[in-house]
């Protein structure tokens, strides 16, 4: 106990310097949390002045893992001025972001991990890195009998993750293409059932994921946190098998479409359109599965699902907006009974405040209602971001 106070101590103290250095950083740059243009409130010079480094508390509402929680996340935002490439057309370079996650639901639940989202300027190379470690208790549900009642299993996960993506971008800087890799190492706790899941396989109590694989994106969207014009298109896939140290045998595909579109001047439609087929033999819990406002990670999995979402942005007021969007999708093992059970659905609104105008940042929360529940979400810049 003594021990546990001790470095509890010690990580609020790191936390106040941390946050002191923030503030002593920004009032040396005479920063100020006020918008040049409408005198709103603006956190953009702080994030640039401050060496793109702020401390983000942010709570967790994820239905998966208890529906409430917090977290901590450090962040270095290093904005990126654009620049001329030899061809003499100017090449728009998203921000850098480096960060760490520490997290804590009311499940007990529990992840700390590390990231990095940058660009390589010259060689114009986009990549992606993030590493953690979590214990997680997560419900999963047999539900592939349309006859029966779904039947939910509440197991534990200790998981190390790593995963990393890079992407080398042509002629066009929005066309990109490169390689991607995966590991993830799994030690499942099965409570005491009076019937084991009837999903788990023996070897996935305790095993090793090792994916190799190539993406191909285009992404023609005007910003990388709320766009409000272009589009996104990313096809990935991976392949599982015991020559890269994988305890499994299998393939995904996933293909993604994301649009924005201004219907008038203070309207932003947008349309998302995603599908993912697990192909071989994979643990249950990488499988394709719904990912929907309004529905709790890992309810709805099978080896194919398709998702489709409908939203709506309406600028109301100076940096506040509206939000509306409702969403179907589908999870099934097998095409021939692809409807065979009824549709996933939810539907939903929200509110944005334009946090950091120099960014094209919003933030807000989302309220939604899936099949069974409803749900709400805090949102860093859209709830579509990748």
């Amino acid at each position: 106990m003594v021990n546990k106070k001790i470095i509890r101590k010690k990580v609020l103290f790191l936390l106040w310097i941390l946050v002191s250095f923030n503030v002593l950083n920004a009032q040396k740059h005479h920063t100020v949390l006020k918008d040049s243009l409408d005198g709103a409130f603006d956190l953009s010079d702080f994030l640039i002045y401050a060496n793109g480094f702020i401390v983000v508390p942010t709570i967790i509402t994820e239905p998966a893992v208890g529906g409430f929680g917090g977290a901590v996340a450090p962040i270095f935002l290093k904005k990126r001025a654009p620049v001329i490439d030899e061809n003499g057309k100017k090449r728009f370079i998203n921000p850098d972001i480096t960060g760490g996650i520490g997290m804590y639901t009311a499940n007990k639940s529990w992840m700390a991990g590390a990231f990095r989202s940058a660009t390589l300027v010259k060689p114009k190379i986009l990549y992606r890195a993030f590493a953690a470690y979590g214990d997680m208790n997560l419900s999963f549900y047999a539900n592939n009998l349309p006859n029966q009642s779904d039947q939910e299993f509440k197991l534990n996960f200790k998981s190390t993750i790593f995963y990393t993506q890079w992407l080398k971008q042509f002629n066009n800087a929005k066309w990109s293409a490169g390689p991607q890799y995966l590991f993830l190492n799994s030690k499942i706790n099965l409570p005491d059932f009076n019937l084991p899941p009837p999903f788990v396989d023996p070897k996935d109590i305790k095993s090793t994921i090792s994916q190799l694989g190539l993406a191909l994106q285009f992404d023609g969207r005007d910003n990388i946190f709320t766009p409000d014009k272009g589009i996104r298109i990313q096809s990935d896939f991976f392949w599982s098998d015991k020559a890269l140290g994988s305890d499994y045998q299998a393939w995904r595909i996933n293909l993604s479409a994301i649009g924005y579109y201004p219907l008038a001047k203070t309207l932003i439609g947008g349309l998302r359109i995603e599908g993912e087929q697990a192909l071989g033999s994979p643990p249950f819990y990488l499988k394709p599965g719904i990912n929907l406002r309004g529905i709790p990670a890992a309810r709805y999995m099978g080896n194919t699902s398709i998702v489709s979402e409908l939203e709506f942005r309406w600028d109301l007021y100076r940096r506040w907006s509206l939000m509306g969007y409702g969403g179907l999708a589908s999870a099934f093992n097998d095409w021939d009974q692809a409807f065979a059970k009824p549709i996933v659905y939810s539907y939903g609104t929200g509110f944005r405040y334009l946090i950091a105008r120099k960014f094209k940042l919003r933030m807000g929360v989302d309220v939604a209602k899936g099949n069974e529940e409803w749900a709400y979400y805090i949102v860093f810049g859209s709830n579509w971001l990748r």
